[in-house]
């Protein structure tokens, strides 16, 4: 069962980048070995955004979907993201968004993500318990990037 976490200080705003997290359909154009993206519904309540969504993720032959139910409560600024149909028994993620800067000396955001999963495949359990926090942090890379240059 791979577990991780990344905690990373961004210079963006916090509202800036939960939208930017919450921008699904944009993943594939940023995050190595993220293929595809489709959001099948987006709800806003208010108080919670919900968004059931799959990932295509691999490269060539490897890959594989998974749809997740993403919910975004606004008033603790919390994105918990859950697994629903693919190739995994289980997964969980937060990400935790906590502002630090502020107009004087620049805008600063604390962002923490953590994952817990289990793919189905036993052997490929595994290999990813042994790299995942590799992987996690190329990905984690790869959205400050991202992030830093909107």
């Amino acid at each position: 069962m791979p577990k991780a976490s990344v905690k990373r200080l961004i210079d963006n705003r916090k509202d800036k980048l939960i939208e930017f997290v919450l921008d699904i359909e944009k993943y594939p154009e940023f995050i190595p070995f993220c293929e595809n993206s489709k959001i099948y519904e987006r709800k806003d309540d208010g108080s919670i955004i919900n968004i059931i969504a799959d990932l295509t993720i691999g490269k060539g032959p490897f890959k594989d979907t998974f749809k997740s139910d993403v919910k975004f409560n606004k008033k603790n600024d919390h994105i918990h993201v859950v697994n629903i149909e693919g190739p995994l028994n289980y997964m969980e993620n937060n990400w935790k968004f906590v502002e630090k800067g502020n107009w004087t000396n620049g805008y600063k955001t604390e962002v923490s993500f953590d994952i817990d999963f289990e793919v189905k495949n036993k052997f490929l359990n595994i290999l990813m318990t042994k790299s995942f926090q590799y992987g996690l942090e190329k990905i984690a890379d790869a959205f400050q990037k991202r992030a830093e240059s909107l």
